[in-house]
């Protein structure tokens, strides 16, 4: 029976896809004169910009992410809450359970796109990509919450959208639930859990 439940955020709490997607492709267009389709950037989906930057050949990570933030404030109208999120972190707080985020987004970056939605009174803890050296796939992420809130993994999951949150889970040690609702390629994951909508989420504490 698990009594911690812990999130990723981008595509699995929040939507935040095109917002991501398109104000990268602006950022690279506008500051570097890279004009690149966004399917052709949807590997950055789930991981920081100091780990998907350097892979676009970008070199002054900082500025490229100060800018990449300023154009995702362009693109905000573009994010929203899972339907039945709100609800479903509603009766496992009601249920007791210890709730919690970790996420590739900086400290800033969740104060800018997902403080706004309301979901972080419901988190208990949190681990953003401020708090480790080492990002999603690394086991790292997991392992810091583990150890700010004192869960067992035996009685933690963590779950995600993309194979960067599935590996971290599995390297961890903790079992790892599948938000299908926004992973792209459900093929590559082994997941302990597919849920297919947030609801879904419950069956597990039956």
């Amino acid at each position: 029976m698990y009594n911690t439940i812990i999130f990723d955020v981008d595509g699995t709490l929040i939507d935040t896809e095109k917002a991501v997607l398109g104000s990268l492709q602006k950022m690279l267009k506008e500051d570097y004169g890279k004009q690149m389709p966004l399917e052709e950037l949807t590997f950055v989906l789930g991981i920081p910009g100091s780990s998907s930057l350097p892979l676009l050949d970008i070199t002054d990570i900082g500025q490229a992410n100060k800018r990449w933030n300023h154009f995702m404030k362009e693109f905000f109208h573009e994010i929203k809450v899972f339907d039945g999120i709100k609800e479903v972190l509603g009766t496992l707080e009601d249920r007791g359970l210890v709730l919690g985020i970790v996420t590739s987004k900086t400290n800033q970056e969740i104060i800018d796109d997902f403080e706004p939605f309301g979901l972080s009174g419901y988190m208990t803890h949190s681990v953003s990509a401020d708090d480790t050296e080492k990002h999603k796939p690394n086991p790292d992420p997991l392992l810091k919450f583990l150890e700010i809130s004192g869960a067992d993994p035996k009685t933690a999951i963590y779950i995600g959208d993309t194979v960067y949150d599935y590996k971290c889970a599995r390297d961890t040690g903790i079992d790892f639930g599948l938000a299908l609702w926004g992973c792209k390629h459900p093929e590559k994951i082994s997941a302990a859990y597919n849920f297919e909508k947030p609801q879904d989420i419950m069956r597990i504490l039956e």
